[in-house]
């Protein structure tokens, strides 16, 4: 997946044709940085400003949502790149955060299969487990196991 360039000093400009290391068809292919919104509302200026005070809108209650999410339950990250791609269709600070986003995913994702690293994970991983795993035994062994439905009342 082609997310953007490696080189230094990557300027955002709008343009007509993306090339990507893939061919490319249909609308995807012909779409650069910029508002995605229909051009019957980028041809009025009023109408557009006020698609993109909406976008900015929903995009930062969804974002909003996903912070809040956070700490308490939910799918915290998933919801707030969410509210970032509504952006990405007006905005094009929103499109280079989520190429970048994209890219830096990807690179992990290829280091985190290299086979020394798996290796490296895997090994400890079992040496937390094992930890994990004596610390709760010593604490049965101590205090036993008591259900706390079956501590009685003092």
């Amino acid at each position: 997946m082609n997310t953007g360039s490696d080189e230094p000093g990557e300027v955002a400009v709008a343009s007509d044709k993306v090339k990507t290391d893939r061919q490319e068809t249909g609308e995807a292919a012909a779409r650069g940085l910029g508002s995605r919104a229909p051009e019957f509302i980028k041809s009025r200026r009023l109408l557009h400003l006020s698609w993109q005070v909406g976008v900015f809108v929903v995009g930062l209650a969804v974002v909003v949502a996903g912070i809040i999410m956070l700490p308490l339950p939910g799918p915290g990250w998933v919801v707030i790149f969410g509210g970032m791609a509504i952006w990405a269709t007006e905005f094009v600070w929103a499109q280079l955060v989520l190429r970048w986003t994209k890219r830096k995913v990807t690179e992990a994702a290829q280091r985190a299969l290299d086979p020394k690293v798996r290796r490296r994970n895997i090994t400890l991983t079992v040496i937390g487990l094992v930890i994990i795993g004596v610390l709760a035994g010593i604490y049965l062994w101590k205090f036993g196991l008591v259900m706390p439905w079956k501590i009685k009342d003092q």
